[in-house]
Formats: structure tokens, C-alpha cells, sequence
């Protein structure tokens, strides 16, 4: 039984390779991480008193879907008002934040060619969102 009345979820275009899925996905998470603090629990605690970082309270779901299934994701999130993160195809060209944004400024919303995206909201509206979208397997 899910008992989270939110979902954090992550869409991957389907053509992705292996190491662009997992880099794509950590940046994504991220952004939805330092908007929404409230989701991070504390930090983690060993037998030992070692302590580790502090992770989400609640699960992230990766979905994959076809370039289209993202853009389409991209244009219900924006119509439905939530705040989500995006990693474009010519970030896998940039070595650095400021060049990471310059390159997102440069394109016009819907000229964006979308690696991925994540987002953080109500479940029944994080679910329409991510509608025709397939989990990650």
C-alpha cells in the first residue's frame, strides 16, 4: 500500500543509453531535491555512528517513453502549473552549470530537444502527466 499522497517521478526518452539514463536521472532528482525540502528525510546513522546523507522519504518511479510521450509531459506539466526539471539533449555537451543553463536559454520551449524530466506533485496529477509513459524495466 502506497502512503504518500505525492509521487516524485522521473521520464527518460526510451533512446537513452545506459549511462545517460542513470547521469540524466541524478540531475533530475536533484532539482526536484532543492525544491522541495520537505521531501528529504535525516541523515542515515550506522551501527557505528557513521553518518551518511540524509535521502528522499519517499520512492522516485523512473518511467521511459518515446520523444514524443516527453514533450507531451513537458506541455501537461506546464499547463497544470507544477514545477519540474529538464536535462536536454546538449547537456550532454557542457561541462558546467553555466553553460548547462545557457544552453537550455538558447532553445525555445518548444524547440527542446528533452533527455528527460522530473517532477514532483499531487498523484493524480503527476499520473496524468506522465500518461502513455511505461516504468523504467
Amino acid at each position: 500500500m502506497n502512503r504518500f499522497d505525492t509521487k516524485i517521478a522521473v521520464l527518460l526518452r526510451d533512446d537513452l543509453a545506459s549511462w545517460q539514463r542513470l547521469n540524466v536521472t541524478a540531475f533530475l532528482v536533484s532539482g526536484v531535491a532543492h525544491t522541495t525540502p520537505e521531501l528529504i528525510g535525516e541523515p542515515y546513522l550506522d551501527a557505528d555512528e557513521t553518518e551518511y546523507l540524509p535521502m528522499f522519504r519517499q520512492p522516485v518511479l523512473v518511467f521511459a517513453g518515446t520523444a514524443e510521450t516527453l514533450a507531451l509531459a513537458h506541455s501537461r506539466a506546464l499547463t497544470r502549473g507544477l514545477r519540474f526539471s529538464i536535462f536536454t539533449d546538449e547537456l550532454f555537451q557542457t561541462g558546467n552549470d553555466v553553460d548547462n543553463r545557457a544552453a537550455v536559454r538558447a532553445v525555445p520551449t518548444e524547440k527542446l530537444a528533452l533527455a528527460g524530466m522530473a517532477v514532483h506533485g499531487p498523484k493524480n496529477a503527476v499520473d496524468k502527466i506522465l500518461k502513455g509513459a511505461q516504468l523504467h524495466g
